[in-house]
């Protein structure tokens, strides 16, 4: 999830666990608590791009992590800030809440998290939020701003606040778990009445909504992409086929982004031929809806570029902004129009 969301979980549960021993202090521990797993954007100042985005949502946001971290904070905060007479068992609340719930939420985006580091490089991802939702994040922020105004003498109504704001979320992301469970059979059903054959496939919202859903259905070398909003008056999906263009790849296997990239996108990629080399496409993210349709190009891409040395440059290439057309036809889909 996006910082400003774990900011707000944070000062929430921060309220909730320790507001009456701790007043308005307790939102800035939950912040920092909620906040720690992501001191690992630091490594992106000496990794390459590649390799960023799987050390990115990596140790840090493991289970180990937020283990040894709570047993740790919990013992260095019980002495520094003994004035506030939080008991051991209250900070190992306070801080692996937060830790726990950073991971948790990221695990329910695309992005992939590494719960297992660094016994295993498995991503987990349950892809049944977007990384930015504001349906779930619009309780906590207000949530938030309501207690910041509110004096700490009333109590009552703090609680009412932080519970009301916690449940909300909460219950939005139930019913993003039941409305993915209900896109998933339509997508099978649709996938058996059309006759096409698969190894995998996976759905995920599109940006910064759970009505409309993007699914990748993958064959060998070959795969398929989609859209289905719940809005939809019939339960069918109009897929693209794509190749993934593996022979493009074969003569940079063995440089180190290129695995980076491979293992990251969990081998769901598209490689297409430019000028200057080829772009690798992670098709997990989507695409932009243009007037282009299927021929639309992903948004996550990774330029390839020979170097006259025979080594290779990668670096993420830039994709132009989402325009008004593009937004307008995205909100159309999503009404299933």
């Amino acid at each position: 999830m996006d910082s400003l969301t774990h900011t707000l979980l944070g000062a929430c549960l921060g309220e909730a666990i320790a507001g009456k021993k701790m007043g308005k202090k307790a939102m800035l521990f939950g912040i920092l608590a909620n906040n720690l797993p992501d001191a690992d954007v630091v490594t992106a100042l000496w990794n390459t791009e590649a390799h960023s985005l799987l050390a990115h949502r990596g140790i840090t946001h493991s289970l180990l992590f937020v283990t040894v971290m709570t047993l740790l904070l919990s013992l260095l905060f019980g002495k520094w800030f003994a004035k506030y007479q939080l008991t051991r068992k209250e900070w190992i609340l306070l801080m692996g809440s937060g830790l726990f719930l950073h991971i948790l939420l990221d695990a329910c985006t695309t992005y992939g998290t590494g719960w297992f580091e660094p016994f295993s490089s498995y991503r987990v991802s349950f892809n049944t939020l977007f990384i930015l939702d504001p349906f779930f994040s619009l309780p906590i922020l207000l949530g938030t701003l309501i207690l910041l105004i509110l004096k700490n003498r009333r109590i009552k109504t703090r609680k009412i606040v932080f519970t009301s704001a916690l449940s909300l979320s909460a219950a939005y992301l139930l019913v993003t778990i039941i409305i993915k469970l209900n896109v998933n059979a339509v997508i099978k059903e649709d996938l058996a009445s059309k006759q096409i054959d698969y190894d995998s496939y996976f759905s995920s919202p599109s940006p910064m909504n759970n009505i409309m859903w993007y699914s990748v259905v993958s064959k060998g070398e070959t795969f398929y992409t989609g859209y289905y909003s719940i809005l939809d008056q019939k339960p069918v999906v109009e897929w693209n086929h794509y190749k993934r263009n593996d022979s493009l790849l074969a003569p940079y296997l063995q440089n180190s982004d290129v695995k980076d990239l491979i293992q990251f996108s969990k081998s769901q990629y598209r490689v297409n031929k430019t000028d200057s080399g080829i772009i690798f496409g992670d098709v997990r993210f989507g695409q932009l809806m243009d007037a282009d349709g299927a021929d639309a190009g992903f948004v996550f891409n990774f330029d390839l570029i020979p170097q006259p040395d025979n080594s290779l440059l990668i670096k993420q290439s830039k994709f132009r902004d989402m325009t008004n057309d593009d937004f307008s036809r995205l909100l159309k889909r999503i009404k299933g129009i």
